[in-house]
């Protein structure tokens, strides 16, 4: 399998605005999500992805075939991070590998090499329901880690309700 990786340009927005409904959709049993009237989730931030420069929409494609997508901001501002405290850190914001592609090895794939890509602290967190994604992150994160230290920390706050790990890649 060929698994890629690159930048959504703003002409496919709407490849991202479709996939985003998918995750959306997916990830509805844990957050809560609901459909607004017109039968959509809504996505605040999906022009802020190509009008803020930190942000980084990220296609996810296997042998050519779309199989999801990462949304990453590098060199988070402040009120970005929940744990964190280093000077610059990046986060994952969203990430969403489609269930066809699922458990074959995909989503850690392409963990790594965002993680390879943009070296430096990051903080990836879940909310408390969703334990099959953090499941996912411990995973990939102490493979990727391979011994290294990293902080984790289940915050319940008002800046987050969940798991949030941060480590140095």
């Amino acid at each position: 399998m060929n698994v890629t990786l690159s930048i959504i340009p703003y002409e496919d927005k709407i490849v991202l605005s479709n996939l985003i409904q998918l995750y959306r959709y997916d990830s509805s049993e844990f957050d809560g999500h609901v459909l607004g009237q017109h039968g959509t989730y809504s996505y605040k931030y999906l022009d802020h992805q190509w009008t803020e420069d930190y942000r980084r929409p990220l296609i996810v494609k296997v042998d050519g075939e779309i199989a999801g997508f990462v949304l990453i901001i590098l060199d988070a501002p402040g009120d970005f991070t929940k744990l964190s405290t280093a000077d610059k850190t990046n986060v994952i914001s969203d990430f969403f590998i489609m269930r066809k592609f699922r458990r074959k090895g995909i989503g850690k794939t392409v963990a790594f090499s965002v993680f390879d890509q943009f070296k430096g602290v990051w903080e990836v967190r879940q909310t408390y329901e969703n334990k099959p994604a953090y499941a996912f992150w411990k995973k990939v994160i102490s493979e990727y880690a391979d011994g290294s230290s990293y902080q984790e920390e289940m915050l319940e706050n008002e800046l987050w309700n969940g798991p949030v790990i941060v480590f140095k890649s």
